[in-house]
């Protein structure tokens, strides 16, 4: 018996359970705050002495559980998670870059890094261009004595160019430039940038590592530890936490990554074929195929790793278009990917609505133009699928 009053300790937090057993899945931690046992412990957590959570906003179980399994695939150490893709981005430049430097940015980059390439970075003081990632002699005829990034994708978004990785490399390493790249697409199951000479390597977690469109996250890691410590910084102080149950959600997905992208990426390959083969379909865009613009830099780079993106494009405009996506109601129309199922997506009216149109017209991207990312269906429903959507566009 106790002389406290029920309702009195009702706001009490009640201690863990005491088990001798551990639990299989991964425990999800919401909790905001930690309490620690008086000042000078709270000190030693802050100065590094001792490990410890101290506010959500600094670092959670649930992030480092997620990170520390990302690190492992980039054979990376100290990476974090942030609250999206782009806020990865945006912590691994604005962390690193100041007032008058100069980053470099591929010309085909995803449509939200191109707008913080070409109308964001310039506000803050910090001088922007871009360069052909297929053709290395662009970056060098564009860097500068104030350069000091370059970010780059493996394979472009939407178009599947295939960047010349190793000129890249090889050029940022003479000149002292750090080099970023964003693996979302190639992930570490086709390419480690770490292996050949990046930097930094940043993800968009929502995509193909978490997999199911439930989860919203990045990830940005740093071979340097004070590029590190600065890139942490930044997403600190200006609040890119991710949500715990979003990466509690993303590392239950990741559990069954290479499972998973094996499957799409062989599912990808045979639709790319196939899509090829069908009339009314202009051009088929998928790494390993032999007519594609970069096939011999791709086999080099990523060997039989095409992946799980295929794009391709309609013969016809925006009617051709609105015809093959109502003709295939069972294949999500959505501008993402990454997911366990099959997604469509239309560059024209999503991610590249924004950039200028003959900027789209000379990268290809044309009204009759989609991306595909490609999921783990029965390859004879996507075939099935896709069939009957050309053949009403036509």
């Amino acid at each position: 018996m106790t002389d406290r009053k029920p309702l009195e300790t009702l706001v009490r937090r009640a201690p863990w359970p005491d088990s001798v057993s551990r639990a299989v899945g991964t425990p999800l931690q919401p909790s905001v705050v930690y309490a620690s046992e008086n000042p000078d412990q709270l000190d030693a957590q802050y100065g590094g002495a001792v490990a410890g959570y101290t506010y959500a906003r600094e670092g959670h179980p649930n992030a480092d559980v997620l990170a520390r399994k990302i690190d492992m695939l980039e054979g990376a150490e100290g990476g974090l998670v942030t609250g999206s893709g782009m806020a990865a981005v945006t912590a691994a430049l604005m962390g690193i870059l100041g007032a008058g430097d100069h980053v470099l940015g591929g010309d085909q980059l995803y449509g939200r890094s191109l707008r913080l390439m070409t109308q964001d970075l310039a506000r803050f003081g910090i001088a922007t261009g871009l360069f052909d990632p297929t053709d290395p002699a662009t970056l060098e005829a564009a860097i500068r004595p104030e350069t000091r990034m370059v970010l780059v994708e493996v394979v472009s978004n939407p178009t599947l160019r295939v960047a010349d990785m190793e000129g890249i490399a090889r050029i940022c390493n003479d000149r002292g430039v750090l080099l970023a790249v964003d693996n979302t697409f190639t992930t570490p199951r086709g390419y480690r940038p770490f292996d050949h000479g990046a930097d930094i390597v940043i993800h968009s977690v929502t995509k193909l590592l978490a997999g199911h469109s439930d989860a919203t996250l990045g990830y940005v890691a740093a071979r340097d530890p004070g590029l590190r410590k600065a890139i942490y910084d930044f997403a600190v102080t200006t609040g890119m936490t991710p949500s715990p149950f979003d990466c509690w959600l993303a590392e239950r997905g990741l559990m069954s990554f290479p499972l998973r992208y094996d499957r799409a990426e062989e599912n990808a390959r045979v639709l790319a074929d196939h899509l090829a083969g069908l009339k009314g379909v202009r051009r088929v865009v998928y790494p390993t195929r032999p007519d594609h613009p970069d096939h011999n830099r791709a086999v080099a780079l990523l060997g039989a790793r095409g992946g799980n993106m295929v794009s391709f494009e309609l013969e016809g405009g925006r009617a051709a278009a609105n015809a093959l996506v109502r003709a295939m109601p069972e294949v999500a129309f959505a501008p993402t990917l990454g997911d366990i199922g099959t997604t469509l997506s239309h560059p024209n009216s999503s991610s590249h609505r924004n950039v200028a149109p003959e900027a789209r017209a000379r990268a290809g991207i044309s009204e009759g133009f989609f991306r595909v990312s490609v999921g783990v269906e029965e390859i004879a429903l996507l075939l099935r699928d896709f069939s009957a959507g050309v053949a009403a566009a036509s």
